[in-house]
C-alpha cells in the first residue's frame, strides 16, 4: 500500500473493513479477534508491525501486535501522554512520522524491539468523545505514510471502536459525569464570552448519540437515507433561518445565511460518501467526517476559520441525530426549569431553538469571542462562558450550577456558602448596575470640573442601543469589518451603506467614528484569497493587513469610502484609518476617500457636510513622523491593544505573554506621555481606543497624562464615569511628571495608593 495512489483509500479501507466484519462475527474471544485484526490491517497496509493498545485502569495496555515481539503483549504500558501512543490518546490527535525516535515524546520500551522500525503512524480509537486505545503501523524504512493510509487506519479504527466495546474491553468506569457526582462542588475556570450572571440545572445540548453498528451491509442503502437526511437537515435549516428573531434584521441575519451555506457544502457530503463507499454505514460515515474535523479544529490557529469548522461540527450532529433516529435535542424536547445549557460548542440556529425565559446561561467547551454562537447569545441577553475543558465529565445531567459570566468561573453542585457569596455578588452586582443607571444623565464631569468625553465601541447595529442605555457621548471605534467578518461572501457596496446609515441614524447627533474595514493576517477572510497571501504568515498581527490590505485592494476601500459618504449624507462623517504606519499611507486612504466623495457630488448626490479625518496610532514607528502627519489631522486615537505588543513584541494572545506587560508600566506611560504632548501642542484631539481605557485605574492614569476622551466597551462606562466624578484631575496632573521621570517599577501600586489616599472610586 505504500504505492497507493490518491482516490484509493476507501477501496483500501473498504477491503480490510469486510475481513474485519467477518472477524466480529467470529465466536472467537477477544484476544483472538485482536490478533487477527493486527495481521489483516498490516498485510494490508504492507507495515510490517501494527499493534493495538487499550486503556484499561487509565494506562495503555499493548492488546495485540503483528511485528513487534509477542512477550511485551500485555507487559508493555504507556500513561496517558507517555510516549508516542500516549500522546495519541491523551490529545486525541493523529501522528505520522517518517522517524519515530527524532520526535521529543518518544518513549523507548525494550521489552518490544521496536528499534528496527523508523516510520510510524499511530490513530485514536474513539468511543463516546474519547480515545479507549491506539492503533499504530511501524515500517522499518523511513517513511511517511500518505494520507489516503492515515485516513484507511481512522476509518478502520472506528470499528475497532466497536469490536472493542462489544468484547466488554472499554474501561467505563474511568471519569465521566457518573463518578462527578460523588466529587461535591466544583469550581471549574473558562474564557468570558457574554457578561452576566445566571443560575439553573445542567442540561446536555445533545444526549449522546451510540453508534452500535459501523460496517455497512449495504452501500447503497446507506447511501440514500444520507441524502434522505440531508434533504430533511435543510429543510429545518431553511425554517429555522427565515423564523429568526433577533430584533433588528442584520449581522446576525449574516452570521445565520453563513451557517446555511455550510448545509449546502458540496465538500462535506462528498466526504461522507466517501466514507460510505469505504464500507461504513450511514452513523459511522458521518461521526468519522466529524472525527477529522475535530481533528483539524486542533490544528487550525485562525479563530474564524475554527469558528467556522465548528458551525460544521455543530450541523453534523444534527445529521446524525437525523440519520439515527434520534431527533431529540433539548431543545426540541423542551426545558421545564431554569436551566444552565451545556455543549462542546452550538450553532448559531441551534441556540435560537431554546426557550430564552428558561435558558439562562450557556457553558461550552470550546468557543471563542468571535464564535457565531456568541454574537447570538450577546443579541439575545444570555451569559456564556467557554473553553471550560472538562465541563461534560465533570457535570451530569440536572446537577444545580452557578455561572458567573463576569468571572469566566461555573460552581458546579454549589455549596451554601457558594450560593450565598454568589447571591451577594449578584446584588452588588445589580447594586452597582443601579447606580451607574442612575448616573446616566450625568456629565464625566470630574470634582475639579474638567470633562471628560466617554463614548463606546461598537461594531454592530445593535450595538448603537449602548449610547441610550450608558448615557455616552458617541461611537469612539465603530469596527467595520464585523460585517465583513460574518458574512459568506463580500458584503457589497448597497448592504455596507445601509448598515452606516441605520447607525447614524440610530446615533442621532452624536458622533460616530468609523473605523475603515481592519482585515488580514488574523482575520483572515475565506473569500480573500490572492497569490500575495497565499503564504501563511509568521506574524499576522503585523503582516498584511488593515490599512495595507485597504491600499493594495483599494477596490475594497473604494466601495467601503462611497458606502460611508453616501451614507453620511448631509451629515458629518468621521472617519479614522486602522495600522498607519508612515504619513503617505493616510494620504493615499485620504484622497481615495476624497475621489469618492468628488465622484459622488460631480452626479448631483448628496454627500456629507463634512468629512473629519483620522488616524490609529497603533505602529510605535508613527510616533517618530506625528510632526509630518498632525497637521493633516482632525483627530487621533491611539490603540492600545495593538500598540502594546508592539512595543513589547509580546503577542497579545500568547497565554505566557498576556499578563506578563502591564499597561501602567513606565515604558507605556512615557510612551503616551510624549504622544498626547505633542498632539496638544498640534492642537489636534487625541484619544484612547482599547481595552487599557476602560479599566479604572488605567482610565485614572490615561487623564493623569492628559487624555480628554475615551472609546471603550459600554459595560465599563459607569465604573468609568463614577471614577472620573470622584477624581481631582488638576492633583493627579500635577504628580505624574515626577512620577514618570523616576520610572517607579510598581506604577500600579503607587497609582492604586494615590486613589486610595484621595477617595478616587476605582471600583
Amino acid at each position: 500500500m505504500p504505492q497507493t495512489p490518491p482516490g484509493t483509500a476507501t477501496s483500501a479501507a473498504r477491503e480490510i473493513l469486510t475481513r474485519l466484519h467477518d472477524v466480529m462475527a467470529a465466536r472467537t474471544n477477544a484476544q483472538a479477534k485482536l490478533n487477527q485484526v493486527v495481521q489483516i490491517i498490516g498485510a494490508a497496509m504492507d507495515s510490517e508491525v501494527c499493534s493495538i493498545y487499550l486503556l484499561r485502569d487509565g494506562v495503555l495496555e499493548l492488546y495485540a501486535t503483528r511485528g513487534l515481539r509477542q512477550e511485551s503483549v500485555h507487559v508493555t504500558k504507556l500513561a496517558l501522554g507517555e510516549g508516542l501512543v500516549g500522546k495519541i490518546a491523551e490529545q486525541v490527535e493523529t501522528l505520522n512520522l517518517d522517524e519515530a525516535t527524532s520526535h521529543p515524546d518518544f518513549a523507548y520500551k525494550p521489552e518490544t524491539g521496536e528499534e528496527l522500525y523508523h516510520s510510524f503512524a499511530g490513530v485514536p480509537i474513539v468511543r463516546r468523545e474519547q480515545a479507549v486505545g491506539v492503533l499504530a503501523v511501524q515500517h522499518e524504512a523511513s517513511r511517511r505514510y500518505a494520507e489516503v493510509e492515515i485516513e484507511a487506519l481512522q476509518t478502520v479504527a472506528m470499528v475497532l471502536a466497536e469490536l472493542i466495546a462489544g468484547a466488554g474491553l472499554i474501561d467505563e468506569a474511568r471519569g465521566g459525569a457518573a463518578a462527578a457526582r460523588g466529587q461535591g462542588a466544583v469550581r471549574l475556570s473558562g474564557l468570558k464570552l457574554v457578561e452576566g450572571m445566571g443560575r439553573g440545572h445542567a442540561v446536555f445540548h445533545q444526549p449522546r448519540i451510540h453508534i452500535e453498528h459501523t460496517v455497512a451491509e449495504d452501500t447503497e442503502a446507506e447511501r440514500h437515507r444520507v441524502y434522505a437526511a440531508f434533504r430533511q437537515m435543510r429543510e429545518q435549516i431553511e425554517r429555522m433561518t427565515s423564523q429568526a428573531e433577533f430584533g433588528v434584521a442584520g449581522e446576525h441575519q449574516d452570521v445565520l445565511n453563513t451557517y446555511k451555506m455550510f448545509a449546502y457544502d458540496e465538500g462535506w457530503s462528498r466526504r461522507i460518501n466517501e466514507a460510505i463507499d469505504s464500507g461504513l454505514t450511514a452513523e459511522a460515515a458521518i461521526e468519522r467526517v466529524q472525527q477529522r474535523t475535530r481533528m483539524r479544529m486542533r490544528e487550525i490557529s485562525d479563530p474564524l476559520l475554527a469558528d467556522r469548522m465548528h458551525d460544521l461540527e455543530d450541523l453534523s450532529n444534527r445529521l446524525l441525530r437525523i440519520v439515527s433516529g434520534q431527533l431529540g435535542t433539548a431543545a426540541q424536547l423542551g426545558l421545564r426549569q431554569d436551566s444552565i445549557l451545556i455543549a462542546r460548542n452550538l450553532g448559531p440556529a441551534e441556540l435560537l431553538e431554546y426557550d430564552r425565559r428558561r435558558l439562562k446561561g450557556v457553558v461550552l467547551e470550546e468557543g471563542s469571542l468571535t464564535a457565531h454562537v456568541t454574537i447570538v447569545a450577546r443579541a439575545m441577553g444570555v451569559p456564556v462562558v467557554g473553553r471550560v475543558r472538562s465541563i461534560r465529565r465533570m457535570v451530569a445531567e440536572g446537577d444545580f450550577l452557578l455561572l458567573d459570566g463576569n468571572q469566566g468561573a461555573v460552581f458546579v453542585r454549589p455549596t451554601a456558602t457558594m450560593e450565598d457569596a454568589f447571591d451577594a455578588k449578584l446584588v452588588v452586582t445589580q447594586k452597582r448596575r443601579a447606580e451607574f443607571a442612575a448616573m446616566r444623565d450625568l456629565p464625566p464631569l470630574s470634582r475639579d470640573g474638567v470633562r471628560i468625553t466617554l463614548m463606546v465601541n461598537a461594531g454592530l447595529r445593535d450595538d448603537v442601543a449602548a449610547l441610550d442605555v450608558t448615557g455616552a457621548d458617541g461611537i469612539g471605534l465603530f469596527r467595520t469589518e464585523f460585517q465583513f467578518l460574518v458574512s459568506a461572501t463580500l458584503p457589497q457596496r448597497e448592504r455596507q451603506q445601509r448598515l452606516y446609515r441605520d447607525v447614524l441614524d440610530a446615533a442621532g447627533d452624536r458622533p460616530v467614528i468609523f473605523r475603515t474595514v481592519d482585515i488580514g493576517g488574523d482575520k483572515a477572510l475565506p473569500y480573500m484569497k490572492g497569490d500575495e497571501d497565499g503564504e501563511r504568515e509568521e506574524n499576522p498581527a503585523m503582516g498584511w493587513r488593515a490599512i495595507r490590505l485597504a491600499l493594495d485592494r483599494d477596490a475594497l476601500m473604494k466601495a467601503q469610502a462611497r458606502a460611508l459618504v453616501e451614507a453620511a449624507a448631509g451629515r458629518t462623517l468621521n472617519v479614522m484609518f486602522p495600522m498607519v504606519s508612515e504619513p503617505w499611507e493616510f494620504d493615499q486612504a485620504q484622497a481615495l476617500f476624497e475621489n469618492q466623495r468628488n465622484w459622488v457630488a460631480a452626479r448631483n448626490r448628496p454627500v456629507p457636510l463634512a468629512i473629519n479625518y483620522g488616524t490609529m496610532l497603533e505602529v510605535p514607528a508613527l510616533a517618530e513622523m506625528l510632526d509630518v502627519l498632525l497637521p493633516k489631522l482632525d483627530f487621533l486615537s491611539i490603540g492600545t491593544n495593538d500598540l502594546t505588543q508592539f512595543l513589547f513584541a509580546a503577542d497579545r494572545a500568547h497565554p505566557k505573554l498576556a499578563e506578563r506587560y502591564d499597561w501602567l508600566s513606565p515604558a507605556i506611560l512615557r510612551f503616551l506621555a510624549r504622544v498626547i504632548g505633542q498632539a496638544t501642542a498640534g492642537g489636534v484631539s487625541v484619544g484612547i481606543c482599547g481595552e487599557m481605557g476602560g479599566r479604572t485605574l488605567e482610565a485614572m492614569a490615561l487623564i493623569g497624562l492628559g487624555i480628554e476622551r475615551l472609546s471603550i466597551t459600554p459595560a465599563a462606562i459607569g465604573p468609568v464615569k463614577a471614577m472620573i466624578r470622584s477624581l481631582d484631575v488638576a492633583a493627579l496632573r500635577a504628580e505624574m511628571p515626577a512620577w514618570l521621570a523616576a520610572g517607579h517599577a510598581d506604577m500600579r501600586r503607587l497609582l492604586g495608593e494615590w486613589a486610595a489616599e484621595r477617595g478616587v472610586n476605582i471600583g
